[in-house]
């Protein structure tokens, strides 16, 4: 079955080409496309399109198949083309030809366009919680490890003294931003663009307001010809912020690889998260660590495949836009898994609390010496001399009882800011709404 079928077969290698991993892909948008048409049949009822006694069957049994496709037992028949041609079959197999009546006044083009839109920001909102739970999970560790001093580096040479608890929260302060532009992203998302058909609106008297409301839309996409040209917009900017929040869990793999090494021995996984040799009995390897490393460096690709896709495309739909949701709707179950895994491994982290007991950290403290002597009258640049003279004499002995007071060092880290910096930008996502909107969607 096909929504576009007329009196002629398309050709099989044709249809095998251009289909391609539509069905599996549109598995993803089952329960979504199932909203989207509940609260499209509700507005076309309201506008006369829909008999008052046909609306009732028809979300009756709407809330079944949703209810078969989160349940996972959702499948796209063999020789259907698509998630909107399945849901339709079934509502006409189950209610004959009222089911054919949901697709008055919308296209394939504005349906896929607002299954994406609710697909996206449910798996945003999850997103934003896997964030929240490892921004709690690092602010933890630094308010636990405040005070364990550790080196700083520049060139990867030892620079000058930090601690465990800047560490630990300079990557909560980067999800900080990084939720930020998951907030940009979300409000892109949450915009409603059915009803604009094809891209150039509809003759009947839509009612785009109440499907906007129906769906707990914060607005609507307004131009109809803007709501097509959003088809991968969307996803480019959903995208850059999943890669952002990818760059900074890198980072903090990278740093935890390197860290837990024994040159290094700042940090030791538990055991129990490590992997073995098959032929070094010592070896305790950081695997987890490489991978969320490398899958978040993969993911930090996303926006560039996107927009190499749409980047050149003219106003309207084209079927390239397909192929986007290959690389799109599998990322978020990636992401997700790798926050989850950060966190987990992130709680259980061990801090050695006795590493500048090693003299090769010593010249560390060499900025606080030249600081303590200007403090005390020498000219900066005759301290800065001084102390790197005694260093290349071997005559320098550190002070490792630093006060660091400004806001945001050693001493005075500012979680609560940096906390209160969080939970104001999560604040501002309308999960409640949303949740209120499909909620009622679905209640009998």
């Amino acid at each position: 079955m096909k929504l576009w079928e007329k009196n002629y077969e398309i050709n099989k290698e044709i249809e095998r080409f251009t289909v391609g991993r539509d069905r599996e892909m549109d598995l993803y948008l089952a329960p979504y496309d199932v909203l989207g048409s509940m609260a499209h049949i509700t507005m076309l009822e309201s506008i006369g399109l829909l008999g008052h006694d046909e609306l009732p069957v028809l979300l009756r049994e709407l809330r079944a198949i949703y209810g078969e496709a989160v349940a996972g037992r959702f499948q796209i028949e063999e020789g259907i083309e698509d998630v909107h041609s399945q849901v339709e079959l079934l509502l006409t197999r189950r209610l004959g030809d009222m089911g054919k009546k949901i697709h008055s006044g919308r296209s394939r083009n504005d349906q896929v366009l607002v299954d994406l839109k609710l697909f996206t920001r449910h798996k945003l909102r999850e997103v934003v919680d896997a964030v929240g739970a490892l921004f709690g999970e690092l602010i933890a560790k630094s308010n636990e490890h405040k005070d364990v001093l550790m080196p700083g580096y520049t060139h990867l040479q030892v620079a000058m003294p930090s601690s465990f608890g800047l560490w630990f929260g300079a990557y909560a302060e980067s999800l900080c931003d990084d939720m930020q532009f998951l907030l940009a992203a979300w409000r892109m998302t949450n915009r409603n663009p059915l009803g604009s058909a094809a891209g150039y609106g509809s003759s009947f008297p839509l009612n785009r307001q109440l499907t906007t409301d129906l769906l707990g839309f914060d607005t609507m996409d307004y131009n109809v010809v803007y709501a097509q040209m959003g088809r991968g917009k969307m996803e480019t900017g959903v995208a850059m912020a999943m890669a952002s929040v990818a760059a900074t869990v890198a980072k903090l793999a990278m740093d935890a690889c390197l860290f837990n090494s024994q040159n290094f021995a700042f940090i030791e996984l538990p055991k129990e998260c490590t992997t073995g040799s098959s032929i070094m009995p010592h070896k305790k390897n950081p695997d987890v660590f490489e991978l969320i490393r490398a899958k978040m460096n993969k993911l930090q690709a996303l926006p560039q495949q996107i927009t190499l896709i749409k980047n050149n495309l003219p106003v309207g739909y084209f079927r390239d836009l397909q192929i986007i949701k290959e690389a799109f709707l599998p990322a978020f179950d990636e992401l997700l898994d790798c926050l989850d895994m950060t966190a987990y491994i992130i709680r259980r982290i061990k801090v050695n609390e006795h590493i500048l007991d090693n003299a090769i950290y010593d010249p560390m403290f060499s900025v606080e010496e030249v600081n303590r002597l200007a403090a005390a009258g020498m000219p900066f640049r005759d301290a800065y001399k001084k102390v790197g003279l005694d260093i290349e004499a071997g005559q320098f002995t550190p002070c490792k009882d630093i006060h660091h007071t400004h806001e945001g060092s050693i001493g005075h880290l500012c979680n609560d800011r940096i906390e209160a910096l969080m939970h104001e930008t999560m604040k501002q996502f309308s999960f409640d709404r949303v949740e209120q909107a499909e909620k009622k969607l679905l209640e009998p």
